[in-house]
């Protein structure tokens, strides 16, 4: 087996601090200390890998915690810091688990879920290597499907009864003989089947319809696996012992398939998911995931700031201290239990992120704080950062508006005046009202385009221009109305 894990890994040697910050960049504006700080602790993943094994188990991730107001860049930057890496990635929120033993989530199932993102990117990875010819034999499926073979012929066919007697039936008059000279230099005679001949030139011309698909709307029956109540009833879920029982059970029960009738589109769909099934070791895939979560998983902890303040003095804060608690060993590196096997937290590295508005990293408690070492605070947006995210990075909005304009033929064009007039109205919402970053730009864009979008498909192509006098014109009642609340995302 391919050890995809190892391979990944050793991609990350071409990727130095630089190129990851540059690499970044691409994306995301400003923050270069938070780049820079995650650019490293990607880089030690790779280094740690180097170490001499002695030593390798004992160097621990540099955890981070990212301090900035909301819109900033916390998220992006650890989205695109797992892609970059390859690696399995999720966002929780610390906001929405409570101790053990109370009503909500515990903190283990962000472990378990990690692991089913390192099990999708897996297998999609598997199916990618193995699609073509899992696409070739889908296509032979589905020309069996759409044209049968015709029952064996009684001249020369040998059914479960037959003999080596001769023969007794001559060659009819329009089959042709041919003769075959064998290793031994003896001649013997085979039937020619003119019915093969026909059936075969009819497949060869279904195959060139379904490959130019003409025979997308043809109907054809194909066998499912069948599910309902009883299949239901036993499907993982809830705790981990739970999710364990589920899965043996669903083993262990009897796989019922029953034929359905859909369209040649719906079917090789189908047919693909099992062929997949098929081709792809589903062992292997989990081996490797769970590898992959191991050595490069990334969880990225959202609203930590939220379960940080004052201690209670009345009894524990089920939704605070009491989640720090259960925080800690999985930060600090423990054993969960999923329904794949064991998984350790070792090396899994967490990135988390908080406002801070009203508590401060200091008010977590100490053996968390230690567990996060690394601390980088990012900066507000500027008026000419949001100029800077409108035009540079690959995705901007104006590029991606600018591509849905195009969809209906007309080209839109966005002038240097009026992209500076948009970025000066969102900072003077963001002034006005809650802060809340670069998402500001969505709410101001999405106004400003909105009769554009919806009159599009009966305006025609011509083109659109969006200047600074367009942008004062159709933002003018959300730039001097003092109610903004229906205009808060």
């Amino acid at each position: 087996m391919v050890n995809r894990t190892e391979q990944t890994l050793a991609r990350l040697a071409d990727l130095t601090p630089k190129q990851i910050v540059m690499e970044l960049d691409r994306y995301i504006v400003g923050q270069g200390d938070a780049k820079k700080a995650v650019a490293i602790a990607l880089r030690n993943r790779w280094r740690r890998q180097r170490a001499p094994q002695g030593i390798r188990e004992e160097i621990a991730p540099n955890n981070i915690i990212l301090i900035g107001p909301t819109g900033v860049g916390k998220t992006e930057i650890a989205r695109r810091l797992a892609k970059l890496a390859a690696a399995p990635f999720i966002k929780v929120e610390a906001s929405k688990f409570t101790e053990v033993g109370y009503v909500g989530r515990d903190v283990e199932s962000m472990v378990r879920d990690l692991v089913e993102n390192a099990i999708d990117m897996v297998r999609a990875e598997r199916e990618q290597e193995v699609e073509d010819l899992a696409q070739e034999r889908v296509e032979e499926r589905l020309l069996d499907l759409l044209l049968p073979r015709p029952p064996a012929s009684g001249a020369g066919g040998r059914g479960p009864g037959a003999t080596d007697a001769p023969d007794p039936q001559p060659p009819t008059p329009d089959s042709a003989s041919v003769f075959v000279v064998g290793a031994g230099g003896a001649a013997s005679r085979e039937a020619h089947d003119p019915a093969e001949e026909r059936y075969q030139r009819t497949r060869a011309k279904l195959r060139q319809l379904l490959k130019e698909g003409e025979l997308e709307s043809r109907e054809v029956e194909v066998e499912v696996r069948e599910s309902g109540p009883m299949l239901d009833m036993f499907a993982p879920q809830g705790a981990p012992e739970m999710e364990n029982i589920g899965s043996m059970l669903q083993d262990m029960m009897p796989k019922r398939t029953k034929k359905r009738t859909v369209r040649v589109a719906e079917a090789r769909r189908i047919l693909v998911e099992q062929e997949f099934d098929k081709l792809i070791e589903h062992d292997e895939v989990v081996a490797d995931a769970l590898q992959r979560t191991e050595t490069l998983g990334i969880i990225f902890l959202d609203e930590i700031d939220k379960i940080a303040g004052e201690r209670a003095q009345t009894g524990p804060d089920v939704s605070r201290e009491g989640v720090q608690r259960d925080l800690l060993p999985i930060v600090e590196g423990s054993n969960v239990q999923t329904k794949y096997g064991m998984v350790k937290t070792d090396h899994v590295l967490f990135v988390a992120a908080g406002a801070f508005h009203v508590s401060k990293p200091s008010d977590l408690i100490p053996e968390l704080q230690g567990r996060f070492p690394i601390r980088v605070e990012l900066k507000p947006l500027t008026e000419a950062d949001f100029v800077r995210i409108m035009t540079e990075p690959e995705n901007a909005l104006t590029k991606q508006y600018t591509a849905l304009v195009a969809a209906e033929g007309a080209p839109l064009t966005f002038t240097d005046e009026g992209i500076a007039e948009i970025a000066r109205i969102a900072t003077g919402l963001n002034d006005r009202m809650e802060n809340i970053g670069a998402r500001r730009l969505h709410t101001v864009m999405s106004s400003l385009l909105e009769d554009v979008l919806y009159d599009l498909p009966d305006r025609g192509k011509d083109a659109i221009t969006i200047d600074a006098p367009t942008v004062r014109d159709r933002l003018k009642s959300i730039a001097e109305d003092e109610d903004l609340r229906k205009y808060i995302l």
